[in-house]
């Protein structure tokens, strides 16, 4: 199944099906729109204060991005079709937006009507862990 990649609409809570790597303890999460064009988050933990990853709807910024997500790494979901998902990749900030990259090995992907969501580990070498944001 190939993702869509559409900004997503503001989500109330978004639920991991499976905890993040780094964040076992934590699967309840606020997405919060950053800026007007509606492709850069926040996914706030609503069980940790303090706790965020930035995202970003990665259409804007990698147009070419298509994953392939296997059925097996979205089950529990309860996507019927690739227009229920919505596809989000984490964001590692640097001092500068050069320095900044996105993680498109290791997308996010969120039930749009439900809030369920995983994050799935494409294959290896397809893409990479740490895409910069600005073309050097």
């Amino acid at each position: 199944m190939s993702a869509a990649t559409t900004p997503p609409p503001a989500l109330p809570e978004v639920r991991f099906v499976a905890p993040l790597p780094g964040l076992e303890q934590l699967t309840r999460f606020a997405l919060v729109r950053l800026d007007d064009t509606g492709t850069l988050y926040s996914l706030q933990s609503l069980e940790a204060d303090g706790v965020r990853l930035v995202v970003l709807a990665p259409g804007a910024w990698f147009p070419d991005y298509a994953p392939e997500v296997e059925e097996d790494d979205v089950e529990g979901l309860g996507l019927e079709t690739a227009d229920d998902a919505l596809l989000l990749v984490v964001i590692t900030p640097g001092a500068s937006l050069a320095d900044s990259t996105a993680n498109l090995l290791a997308p996010i992907v969120v039930h749009a009507g439900t809030g369920l969501a995983a994050q799935v580990l494409l294959p290896r070498g397809e893409h990479p862990l740490r895409a910069p944001l600005v073309a050097a």
